[in-house]
């Protein structure tokens, strides 16, 4: 068992085993079986032979899942926040966001996840994919904007396609 993927169907079974052991095939369940697989398979990695990457990347998966949440969180408050004041802050603009990210996941998945934060929005990607215009609710400070994203948003994306 040398890939990763075979590392993640081997997870995926340990999870159906554990919700069929609890005769519960619920979210819960499966949850908790996929955990709990996780640690099994990677407590015995070295005698089974599964490579580190399967569990450097479903770590960078699980803090990009975390950093998008808070970020979600944040940005959700200082949008409502803003939306509520008798006078709003908000200086929108459309800003230019060089890339870093080359494949078309990775760039597909920075995209998506800008545009599912509030206040920001992705609206195009240049031809020749090295720029991406975003469009920013509050965008006083566009080098600060765009140093945020690159060094949070951008930077964890591509840590996940890493090998």
């Amino acid at each position: 068992m040398k890939t990763s993927m075979n590392a993640l169907v081997v997870n995926l079974l340990l999870a159906f085993a554990w919700a069929g052991m609890q005769g519960s095939f619920t979210l819960g369940s499966l949850i908790t079986g996929a955990v709990l697989g996780f640690f099994a398979l990677w407590l015995s990695a070295p005698l089974i032979g599964i490579e580190r990457l399967y569990f450097a990347r479903v770590y960078r998966i699980v803090r990009l899942a975390l950093f998008f949440l808070w970020e979600l969180t944040l940005s959700s408050i200082r949008v409502a926040w803003d939306v509520i004041r008798p006078f709003p802050r908000n200086q929108p603009a459309i800003i230019e966001m060089p890339l870093s990210v080359k494949s078309d996941i990775e760039i597909l998945l920075v995209t998506n996840l800008i545009s599912l934060t509030p206040g920001t929005l992705s609206v195009d990607v240049t031809p020749d994919r090295e720029t991406l215009l975003v469009h920013a609710m509050f965008a006083d400070d566009p080098e600060a904007l765009v140093t945020e994203l690159k060094d949070g948003l951008e930077r964890l994306v591509a840590e996940v396609f890493e090998k």
